[in-house]
């Protein structure tokens, strides 16, 4: 009796051992809960694009020291232009040119963009890389009124860069884009140097050259021209 008494003992000591050895779930492990009404609950996260904090702002610096200066593209390319119309919103007419990189780069493709409606004029730069670990993609935008120049100029004067963005996988994007009235002096390296790329891309995707009558065709008045009144004859004279 006392040898079965004592084996009892023994194998409830372990099982106790063992319970108090097991790992408690981490908060993180725990389901998130619901919103009153049954839906999932989502968790939005605000940028802030005018002043990014030291983290976000190095995700911009890496992504832009990545982009080629001098980039070698193929012979392949992709050219579109439209015109869309959205509710609430002015009629607009784009030109959209994808050239594919050389199969050396690190970079896969380069996408050009030039958009305008009876506001403004825009111009997107959008780059991705081969190899995603870093950044999906990384975005360059500048705009001007629609009202101060025709879009073609936007070339010949290398319109400086007003935004930034880098989207990273599973991440959240790191911005930065032109604030008025916001001292963004900390910024000014990281505005120059994406409108320098933005001029080098300029140039060498052809845009002043072998695709200028494509951008061209955005100069046109997008309102058509009403037909001039019909004059009277002239009565005859007796």
């Amino acid at each position: 009796m006392l040898k079965q008494a004592l084996t009892i003992l023994f194998l409830l000591a372990a099982a106790m051992g063992q319970d108090q050895q097991s790992p408690a779930p981490t908060p993180s492990a725990q389901p998130t809960a619901p919103s009153p009404d049954g839906k999932p609950q989502v968790k939005v996260n605000y940028l802030n694009v005018c002043t990014p904090g030291k983290e976000e702002e190095a995700i911009i610096k890496g992504a832009l020291a990545a982009v080629q200066p001098k980039p070698a593209f193929s012979a392949d390319f992709e050219l579109s232009r439209g015109r869309t119309s959205l509710k609430d919103a002015p009629d607009a007419k784009y030109v959209r040119l994808r050239r594919d990189f050389a199969a050396e780069s690190p970079l896969l493709t380069a996408q050009y963009s030039m958009s305008t409606d009876a506001t403004n004029t825009v111009e997107i730069l959008v780059l991705r890389p081969r190899d995603p670990k870093d950044f999906l993609q990384v975005a360059m935008e500048d705009r001007m009124s629609a009202s101060a120049a025709k879009p073609l100029s936007l070339l010949q004067v290398d319109t400086p860069t007003s935004r930034v963005r880098v989207e990273r996988l599973n991440k959240s994007s790191a911005v930065l884009s032109r604030c008025e009235e916001v001292d963004q002096s900390a910024y000014e390296p990281v505005f120059h140097q994406a409108s320098e790329i933005m001029a080098q891309y300029r140039a060498a995707l052809g845009l002043r050259t072998a695709f200028r009558s494509d951008l061209a065709w955005l100069n046109a008045n997008t309102k058509a021209t009403p037909p001039a009144p019909k004059r009277k004859p002239a009565a005859a004279r007796h």
